[in-house]
């Protein structure tokens, strides 16, 4: 899984910002890591510099293989905020979107990958 991250013009994009979104994103996102090609994070600050309510957005796409991109956006008081809330929505939605058949078969070895069980005789 890469991770991207952008910024708009008025949130520094230093290195050490960028490492710590990056390790942020990895964490939340770890079990979706094989179904996730890419995630890109665009942090921006809507009113310019000028404080206000929920004037911070970050956006989270992920591309996932054989699947259609998905993404989320989260609006907060502060980037750390805003990155919190679309890491949590973005969890929601690939729980509800890749669904929970796959880790349901991957803990439970004697079931099939189709889920019916085999007859004995």
């Amino acid at each position: 899984m890469k991770i991207q991250v952008n910024t708009d013009a008025h949130i520094a994009g230093h290195a050490a910002r960028v490492e710590g979104v990056t390790r942020a994103v990895e964490h939340a996102l770890a079990r979706f890591a094989e179904a996730i090609t890419r995630v890109e994070v665009h942090l921006s600050d809507e009113n310019s510099g000028k404080s206000g309510k929920n004037d911070q957005r970050c956006v989270l796409e992920a591309r996932l293989q054989g699947r259609s991109p998905v993404a989320v956006t989260e609006h907060a008081d502060s980037q750390g905020q805003a990155l919190h809330g679309a890491t949590d929505k973005m969890v929601r939605l690939l729980e509800h979107t890749l669904g929970r058949a796959h880790d349901h078969r991957a803990h439970t070895p004697d079931l099939p990958a189709d889920g019916v069980e085999p007859v004995q005789h």
